[in-house]
């Protein structure tokens, strides 16, 4: 082929190549970014997994007095999250009073949600007050709450309603 036939070709390419782009540009500015960022649960959960609290067992904490990592063997699906606990007796427990054994404020730092912000609790930083399961941040921010209570968990739940409905369903 001459340099001359060869030209239109190179030019409609050029052309299908920028109309391509035009559309790519245009679609990128109709259709949305993205999802917003899901960055907090009403109850905490792995995101992959969809275990709450780590997989450990909520009812442990008020029988055994410890976190103890909960069995695959007995699960039972609450809340949109997935529980894991040691034994059907615990599992049973939890199912007849999951507000008395999950944890409060969905897992969130008592401390952080007094102060108005959700930061997720890990269960190993625990205490139970008033027949009553809080998860931690911190172990400093356990050890303040178990010392005084009474400082934290008025504005904590004062504070949860507005912070639980700002959280993705």
């Amino acid at each position: 082929m001459t340099a001359q036939r060869q030209q239109p070709n190179r030019t409609g390419s050029k052309s299908l190549f920028r109309l391509v782009i035009a559309a790519i540009a245009l679609a990128a500015l109709l259709l949305p970014v993205g999802a917003p960022a899901a960055t907090t649960q009403r109850i905490i959960s792995d995101r992959f997994s969809g275990l709450a609290i780590d997989g450990f067992d909520p009812v442990s904490y008020f029988v055994d007095g410890k976190a103890l990592l909960g069995l695959p063997d007995f699960e039972a699906s609450q809340d949109g999250v997935v529980w894991r606990f040691r034994n059907e007796g615990n599992r049973a427990s939890f199912l007849a009073h999951p507000e008395v054994y999950g944890p409060q404020f969905g897992g969130y730092d008592p401390t952080d949600v007094a102060r108005g912000v959700t930061v997720a609790g890990n269960p190993r930083f625990f205490v139970v007050v008033e027949e009553r399961l809080f998860l931690f941040n911190r172990e400093e921010s356990r050890d303040a709450f178990a010392a005084d209570p009474s400082r934290y968990l008025p504005r904590a739940e004062a504070r949860w309603p507005a912070l639980e409905e700002d959280l993705p369903q």
